[in-house]
Formats: C-alpha cells, sequence, structure tokens
C-alpha cells in the first residue's frame, strides 16, 4: 500500500483556463512529506536571487528516480525510457556529486508568469521491454526528483491499482503510469520562490499488457501563483519549517531536555560518589604510615608501583588514540560550523563537503597526538606510529568505499561516486592530509617530554588477582560503559537516522551539538568510574581498558543499525543494505576511535590525579 506523497499547493486566486481538465489532481497530502524531504538548494542564504524578465525561459532539471524505501538507490532519471532525453549535463558541484546528483536539461519548456493550460511534451511508442521498466519501477514504488532554480520537487512515476496488501500481487492488478505533470510555480516579484510537481490520475496510462508498440502521449501543464509572502531568501523554509510537524517538534525538544536533566543528575551522582569515595581513600591512606601499610591492605594505592607501567602494544594504542582525537576534533569543528552558519547544513552535499575538508586540515591533531603520547611510552618506531595514526581510519573506511561503490557501479546506480570525485578526494587525503599528519607527528615528538608518572615502577610487575565478579569482567565494564552513553543519545540518533538514511531532513544543529556534549560527558564520566573501580581490586592495567570502555558505544551504534533497518524502515535490496550496513560500520568505528579517545583522555587525567595526590616511594 503506497504511502501518501505530495500535494499540490496554491495559494490565491488560481486562472480558470489553466485549471481546465486538472480538477481531478491527486489530493494525497504531498505537503507532508515535501515538509520531511531532504531540500537541496545551492544558495539557500544568500538575499540575492536570479531575476528573471516576462516570458523568460526556466530550466527544468531532471536529477533522478529510484524506489521511495530505498533512499540510496538512487539512478539517473533518464535511466527509465522518457520521452526526448537530453544528453546536456548540468556541472554540479563536488557536493553534489557526492551524494549522488546527476542534473540533466529536461525538455520540459517553462517561461517565466506564462501559464500552460496543456501542452504535449511527446508521443512515443515502447517496446516491451521498455514498458517492463516502468512496470518494475511503478511496482518499486519509485519516485523522481526535478529541479527548477535549485528548489526541489518530487512526485511518483506511476501506481499499482487492485494491489492486496495481504495477498500481494493478483490477476487483476493493473499498473499505470503517469505521462502528465502539472508544475505549480510561486513567484514574489521577478522571483521564483517555491515549485510543486502533482499528477492527473485521469490521464494515466494502462501498460499492464506489455504490448509492443504501445503509445504513450508525455505532457505538462504549468500555473504560475503569486506568493508576496514569501521571500527568495527564505524559499527553503517550506521543506524544513518546523511548524509542518509542531507535534514531532515538540515531542522532539522534550526528549532532548528530558536527556539532558538525566544526564546531569548521573553526572552529579558519579561526581558526589567518586569525591567521597576518594577523600575517604585519602583520609584513609594518608593517615597511614608507610611501615604500617600491611599485605592484608588493599586498595588502588597498593598498585602505584604498578598502575604506571606502559602497556603492550603500546604502538597501537597511541594510533588509535591520536585518531580518535583527530575525528573528535573534526565532529567537534563541523557541529560548530553547523551552529553558526559557517555554511548551509541543508545545502544537498554540504556536510559531506565540510567534513571532507575538516577532516584534511585538521590532520595534524593525528599525528601530534600519537606520536608525542607515543614518545613519552618510550616508543622509537615513530614513522610506523605515524603512519598507523594516519591510516587508522582511512584504510577501513577505503576498503568499505570500495565494495559499497563496485556494487552500485555493478547496478548502473547513480549513487556510485564519479571517478573525477574520487580522484579529488584521493588527491585531498595524499597532498593535503597526509603531509599534515607526518608534520603534526614530527612536531609532536619533537615537543615531548619524558613521562612525568608521580610513581616508580617496581622492576617486578605485580600479580593481579585471578578472582574477579562477573560484574566486574572486562565484558561487563564495557556493556555499561556503552550503555549509559548510548541511552543519553538514543532518542537523538532515531531523528539522526530518519535524516541520514530517510527522506527526513535534519535542522537542529543547537539539539545535536547538546547532545554531542552530554555524550563526551558521560562518555569521560563513566568510564573513569570503571577505571577507579578496576584499580581498587588491584588491577593495574588499565591502558587498553579505558579506550575500549570509552569506544564500546561505538557497538551499541552499530547494533542498533540492525534494528532501524529491520523494525524502523522499509529499506531492503542489494545496494541499499551495501550502503547502510557498510558505512554504519565505519560510523561506528569512528564513535568506538573518537569516544575511546575521551575515556583514554579523562582516565589518564584521573590516574595521574589520585597518585599524585597520595605519594608512595
Amino acid at each position: 500500500m503506497r504511502r501518501d506523497m505530495w500535494s499540490s499547493e496554491r495559494n490565491g486566486e488560481e486562472d480558470p483556463a489553466s485549471r481546465r481538465g486538472l480538477s481531478h489532481h491527486r489530493t494525497r497530502s504531498w505537503a507532508y512529506v515535501l515538509a520531511v524531504m531532504l531540500c537541496s538548494t545551492a544558495e539557500a542564504g544568500s538575499k540575492n536571487g536570479p531575476r528573471y524578465a516576462p516570458h523568460e525561459p526556466l530550466k527544468l532539471l531532471a536529477n533522478k528516480v529510484g524506489p521511495f524505501n530505498n533512499p540510496s538507490e538512487t539512478y539517473e532519471y533518464y535511466s527509465l525510457p522518457f520521452c526526448s532525453r537530453s544528453k546536456k549535463k548540468r556541472h554540479e558541484d563536488f557536493g553534489e556529486r557526492l551524494v549522488g546528483n546527476r542534473k540533466t536539461v529536461s525538455p520540459y519548456e517553462i517561461t517565466f508568469l506564462d501559464n500552460v493550460p496543456w501542452r504535449l511534451l511527446c508521443e512515443q511508442a515502447f517496446s516491451r521491454k521498455e514498458l517492463k521498466m516502468f512496470t518494475k519501477a511503478i511496482e518499486n514504488d519509485y519516485y523522481f526528483e526535478m529541479f527548477i532554480e535549485d528548489l526541489p520537487m518530487w512526485g511518483y512515476v506511476g501506481e499499482v491499482e487492485g494491489e492486496d496488501v495481504l495477498l500481494g500481487h493478483l490477476e487483476t492488478v493493473r499498473r499505470y503510469v503517469y505521462p502528465h505533470l502539472h508544475f505549480s510555480i510561486g513567484y514574489n516579484g521577478e522571483q521564483v520562490v517555491s515549485v510543486n510537481v502533482s499528477t492527473n490520475p485521469q490521464r494515466k496510462v494502462d501498460i499492464t499488457d506489455e504490448f509492443d508498440g504501445t503509445e504513450v502521449a508525455f505532457s505538462y501543464s504549468v500555473e504560475w501563483v503569486p506568493r508576496p509572502d514569501l521571500a527568495w531568501e527564505n524559499r527553503m523554509s517550506r521543506y524544513h519549517d518546523s511548524r509542518f510537524l509542531p507535534g514531532t517538534f515538540e515531542i522532539h525538544w522534550l526528549s532532548i531536555i528530558n536527556s539532558f536533566v538525566l544526564v546531569l543528575l548521573l553526572t552529579a551522582f558519579l561526581t558526589i560518589i567518586m569525591m567521597r569515595v576518594l577523600k575517604n581513600d585519602f583520609s584513609r591512606y594518608m593517615e597511614v604510615e608507610e611501615d604500617e601499610m600491611g599485605e592484608d591492605e588493599t586498595g588502588w594505592k597498593l598498585i602505584n608501583g604498578d598502575v604506571f607501567r606502559f602497556p603492550p602494544a603500546s604502538n597501537a594504542l597511541c594510533a588509535l588514540v591520536g585518531a580518535g582525537a583527530h575525528l573528535f576534533c573534526v565532529t567537534f569543528l563541523l557541529l560548530l560550523c553547523a551552529v553558526t552558519n559557517c555554511f548551509v547544513p541543508t545545502k544537498r552535499g554540504a556536510i559531506l563537503t565540510a567534513m571532507i575538508v575538516l577532516y584534511a586540515l585538521a590532520s595534524p591533531v593525528a599525528g601530534f597526538t600519537s606520536a608525542r603520547l607515543y614518545r613519552q611510552l618510550g616508543g622509537e618506531a615513530w614513522l610506523s606510529n605515524a603512519l598507523l595514526a594516519t591510516l587508522a581510519f582511512p584504510v577501513p573506511l577505503a576498503l568499505v568505499f570500495v565494495w559499497v561503490n563496485s556494487v552500485a557501479l555493478a547496478h548502473g546506480s547513480s549513487a556510485a561516486l564519479p571517478f573525477v570525485a574520487i580522484i579529488i578526494v584521493v588527491a585531498l587525503f595524499a597532498l593535503v592530509a597526509f603531509p599534515l599528519s607526518i608534520g603534526g607527528a614530527i612536531l609532536g615528538r619533537q615537543m615531548a617530554v619524558d613521562f612525568r608518572a608521580p610513581c616508580r615502577t617496581t622492576r617486578v610487575p605485580r600479580e593481579i588477582p585471578a578472582e574477579t565478579p562477573w560484574y566486574r569482567l572486562p565484558p561487563a565494564q564495557m556493556f555499561m560503559a556503552g550503555f549509559l552513553p548510548f541511552s543519553a543519545i538514543y532518542i537523538e540518533l532515531h531523528y539522526i537516522f530518519a535524516s541520514v538514511w530517510g527522506h527526513k531532513i535534519y535542522t537542529l544543529f543547537g539539539i545535536l551539538f547538546l547532545a554531542f556534549v552530554m555524550l563526551v560527558v558521560v562518555t569521560a564520566f563513566i568510564t573513569v568510574s570503571l577505571i577507579y573501580f578496576q584499580l581498587a581490586r588491584e588491577d593495574y592495567r588499565w591502558w587498553w581498558r579505558s579506550l575500549l570502555c570509552g569506544g564500546a558505544t561505538g557497538a551499541f551504534i552499530y547494533a542498533y543499525s540492525f534494528f532501524y533497518f529491520f523494525n524502523r524502515s522499509s529499506m531492503d535490496g542489494m545496494i541499499q543494505g551495501s550502503f547502510y550496513f557498510g558505512y554504519m560500520a565505519i560510523i561506528s568505528y569512528a564513535f568506538f576511535l573518537m569516544l575511546g579517545f575521551i575515556g583514554f583522555a579523562s582516565s589518564l587525567a584521573f590516574v595521574k590525579h589520585i597518585y599524585s595526590v597520595v605519594k608512595a616511594d
């Protein structure tokens, strides 16, 4: 059963001539989906748009088609055998190429302020093969996307009638293609401020029988509607204005406020407990003389000679910490730029472009953090450490991209990244990100000083107690460390998934920034608390544990992606599945690195602090 989509919008009086033959336009609520569809604009923040004189022609750009339930599975508009196919491509910017835009100039003739009651586009006789292409598209709920003045509009290719929800396709099922499109264009003075497309069900053509030579007459009509209330700089408001969904908007705010209050209470609770526990520890350890400390005494002070013993595989640990610091810096800067409107986040591909540029420019952070820590831990193979830190994230990303892009190319999808865009990304990494990261590693190694541990490390490692309750084992600790931060962002995660993997638009970047801060704070506090409990039972192997506990939230995010795919979406197919699970694995891995850095850095500061207060020889 196909969901409701767009309905044509009209304001003010309409020309009776333009309404002739169109009184039975589809009445489905297309406005709802228009309110939540991902808007794509190239000049949303500008106040000076193009102006047109009467009768001046406008370009209508056809972009793509694809199944409504699979947003990542897109194809070029003329991959379906529409008539009058044009080979003239419109130049897309880098961001549009990244998100799969492939705009083509269409043959529709539209001139400024000229109403068109009806005009024949072309008549075409289709072969059985071409009709099967339309039939497949209609059965899979294909929608198309077009642009006028960078304003997007959507509509269905056709519809299925007589389909039973439970029994599926029956012998009486009919398939219809929509050959007539009605364009409603809003204008304010000399500028185009709104566009909408609808279909006329009275002119649908039955293609169920798929006979060779079936003729279809494609036509269109144009209606110009005055919109003095809508300024050009606000023309994108109809795509993402919160008033279309007031209930959802209020629930969104209430949910994030509720999460924020819970995080504040949790943080305050943990802070009070940790301060009281540490205060008691400090009092007990400082009252007892060194020679009175017996072997039966327990606690984290007893392992002062082992707690700063350098961890195994320090090269890999430092590289992962450096890669996590890099991703944390990129994420923070990206959200800061989105909140302060340094770029237009609602523009198609703007966030991806900003992310790639920020990743390249912030590359020195990875090399500097990794090399500095590695030098402090006594590492000598600084070059291999710098290379590992630089490639820790790009290599898994490249492997997933090769698979996903190959699947898209094999299916002829426009979601496959063009060769030119791939060359640009590779060149940006090789010529900018890689040298900056190596330079950062050199600088970090030169600026590093010896590790200043508050306690001396003994020559012989202390034996770690063998008997450990199950809730203090690493798997249980990692579960707690990942579950609490994930629960703080769970509600916001649903909206993000609906935007990234659906047709909704996300514009509340202030809320997203707040959710990111909550995630960082909760991760730091829960990791520090678990590390304290680990040290209290005389287990000094905290280096790797802090990284793993901090990054455990990434595993919860990936597990949630499976729940969302099978229970909250209607996605299916090889292309959509490859894109979804492939890129969600990379996103979860990025969260593991980023939050692992937060957990490690906070734990290192905490351990240094408590052992500096209670000194021991």
